[in-house]
């Protein structure tokens, strides 16, 4: 197991980015082709996978000029999926109605018709589920992604190197 550890250290950043950019893609395209509006908390927690990607392909750069950062930066990027996985559980938790959270409704401008007066502008509710399976909704299953994704960064950043 340590080995195997040992060789994904160099290219977790890079394993990192293309796993949020990958659950970035699914929302978009949930919103795209499958109509699903999302609500402030979704948005909230996209904001989180794209600093994982930042954060990951910042480390990814900086690897490549000190290597020995490697440790370093997979706990950075541990720590900014926890906060991607303790969003998505908040969210589950506003859905669940354990939370009751006050989302605020942000207007895209994008859905704003200079000609359609008369067309109604509507904001997703955050405690309403608008899609699931196996009982677990999208936010549940983005805390749980996120979660094993800052798991597996921290076993990435305490795992200590292997011996030749």
């Amino acid at each position: 197991m340590i080995a195997l550890i040992s060789r994904f250290r160099p290219i977790w950043p890079l394993l990192t980015a293309l796993g949020s950019g990958a659950m970035l893609a699914g929302a978009h395209a949930f919103e795209r082709f499958g109509g699903l509006e999302p609500c402030p908390l979704c948005l909230d927690q996209r904001k989180w996978h794209w600093a994982v990607v930042g954060v990951s392909l910042l480390a990814l750069g900086a690897l490549r000029l000190r290597p020995l950062l490697a440790r370093w930066a997979a706990a950075l990027i541990g720590c900014v999926l926890l906060g991607a996985a303790l969003m998505g559980a908040y969210h589950v938790a506003v859905e669940q109605h354990w939370v009751i959270a006050q989302c605020d409704a942000r207007i895209d401008m994008s859905q704003i018709r200079p000609f359609d007066l008369g067309g109604e502008l509507t904001v997703p509710k955050c405690d309403q589920i608008a899609w699931s399976m196996f009982g677990i909704s999208m936010a549940g299953y983005n805390a749980l992604i996120s979660l094993a994704l800052a798991l597996t960064s921290f076993c990435v950043a305490l795992t200590p190197e292997r011996k030749s």
